[in-house]
């Protein structure tokens, strides 16, 4: 078990809620977090997608609560993997660009275990090159997307691949410094990207114009230099 988010980290607000992870092996039956008899909504494992996995949202004294399962088995795997400089991206609701399974091994690395141990984890020289090519070439197909949607007038779709663009961008810059990505929270201010908010804030500029200067902020690879293989 073991405390993550803004309270591991020191960077929390007095309405910050807790992140408690439970981790596992083998299986566990989320009817345990409904018999603890705290009101909030219960998820089994797999209920919430392969990498945020399930859990519950809870109120304990009133303090919000979110308990998040993680399978070590499944865990093990994605290190594995990681180690070889691969992975994969899951669309998971609330974020645009999607989380890779690399996620719950930066969660392992910053989280304070509170019961039990942990495997030590950091972040592999093969995953550095590989998810940073990964993810400018991911930042580079959504900019052409934004550039095609853009002279369709299509504000909508442009204006949002411009976003999708900008946070892809900000996942290739921090796993090229071997910084662990958790969620999109202030990932954009973290990669040094924060231009993008006056960019993207002003919804009424001439949409073309706009997608050029973040072509210039974001300067992405073009993708025909990023084979295949890379992406």
């Amino acid at each position: 078990m073991s405390l993550g988010g803004s309270r591991a980290r020191g960077t929390h607000r007095p309405d910050s809620d807790w992140d408690i992870g439970v981790y596992y092996r083998g299986s566990f039956d989320a009817r345990l977090l409904s018999d603890l008899g705290f009101d909030g909504h219960v998820v089994q494992p797999g209920g919430w997608g392969r990498i945020i996995n399930g859990g519950a949202w809870i109120s304990v004294d009133e303090q919000p609560v979110d308990v998040l399962l993680r399978d070590l088995e499944v865990i093990d795997g994605w290190h594995a993997e990681a180690e070889q400089g691969r992975f994969e991206i899951d669309n998971v609701e609330g974020h645009l660009a999607g989380l890779p399974t690399y996620t719950p091994l930066g969660e392992i690395s910053v989280n304070r275990v509170l019961a039990g141990q942990l495997p030590e984890v950091d972040y592999p020289a093969a995953l550095r090159s590989a998810a940073e090519a990964r993810w400018r070439w991911n930042a580079a197909f959504s900019l052409l997307f934004a550039e095609q949607y853009a002279e369709r007038e299509d504000h909508v779709l442009a204006w949002g691949m411009m976003a999708r663009a900008t946070v892809q961008a900000a996942h290739a810059i921090k796993a090229g410094r071997g910084e662990w990505v958790l969620n999109e929270k202030r990932l954009v201010d973290g990669a040094g990207l924060d231009a993008a908010h006056e960019l993207l804030g002003a919804g009424t500029r001439d949409l073309p114009t706009a997608v050029k200067d973040l072509r210039t902020l974001l300067d992405p690879p073009r993708l025909d230099e990023l084979s295949a293989h890379d992406a």
